[in-house]
């Protein structure tokens, strides 16, 4: 596991947008970074699940969470552009963005696999993270010290036979990471870092591989070290780079 220790104020003032926050990763992401002083923004398509993440976040008494119903595989540009519109009135400028949300797609050869489901996992692991990423740009270049992680994936550093779009999709964001990052390198106070999560016990891992015992796996809790590393002030400088959770 990634050895590091926050300290409990880590994050205290910053504003962090955290996508698919409404379970598994993302929203232990949203929870860890809540219970480190930061002011959470819950983005996810189910709102239900958010609300149950901005409930449990309240009551522990850390800062007040927003919850953001937002469906990144219909979403149109407009909608981005407003929802950099609220954060900007709301907040001012924006601290973080933990890219979370991915969807898998059917696990099949390529022959097999239609241009319809290719397309729909590009949208929402690629199209939609570039545009959260360059729409929220210049709010996070209004911060003193801004992240932005991308979620990553052992398919996405070496490709694997049935992984289809899901790995593409991932090579993609290890892409995108590292065009930002060089981007950003020395001209703005915004780094930019990915986390291959790895084996994790969430319900994405047990579509993946339903034979597999999900006891063996650790809890999402159990790696948010990395998490909170690339999130706060220690990782200041460190850009361009591929971290493992694991």
């Amino acid at each position: 596991m990634f050895d590091y220790s926050a300290r409990p104020e880590l994050l205290k003032d910053r504003v962090i947008l955290v996508t698919g926050a409404g379970r598994g990763i993302g929203a232990a992401a949203a929870k860890t970074y809540a219970a480190h002083g930061a002011t959470v923004l819950l983005l996810g398509k189910t709102e239900a699940n958010l609300t149950q993440v901005y409930d449990e976040i309240e009551a522990a008494g850390h800062p007040q969470p927003v919850v953001i119903p937002f469906n990144l595989e219909t979403a149109l540009p407009h909608q981005y552009d407003e929802l950099a519109a609220m954060i900007e009135t709301e907040f001012g400028h924006l601290d973080g963005l933990l890219h979370n949300a991915s969807i898998i797609g059917p696990r099949t050869p390529i022959e097999q696999l239609s241009g319809e489901n290719f397309m729909r996992v590009m949208q929402v692991n690629v199209n939609a993270m570039f545009m959260l990423t360059s729409t929220l740009l210049p709010l996070l270049k209004l911060s003193q010290d801004a992240s932005v992680v991308f979620t990553s994936s052992s398919v996405g550093r070496k490709g694997r036979a049935y992984w289809g779009a899901y790995g593409v999709s991932k090579f993609a964001t290890e892409g995108l990471m590292q065009t930002l990052a060089d981007e950003v390198d020395t001209v703005a106070p915004v780094r930019s870092n990915s986390i291959n999560p790895g084996a994790t016990r969430t319900s994405m891992r047990a579509q993946a591989y339903p034979g597999e015992n999900p006891l063996n796996n650790p809890t999402p809790e159990e790696i948010m070290p990395v998490y909170l590393y690339l999130m706060g002030p220690d990782s200041t400088g460190i850009n361009g780079q591929a971290f493992d959770a694991q």
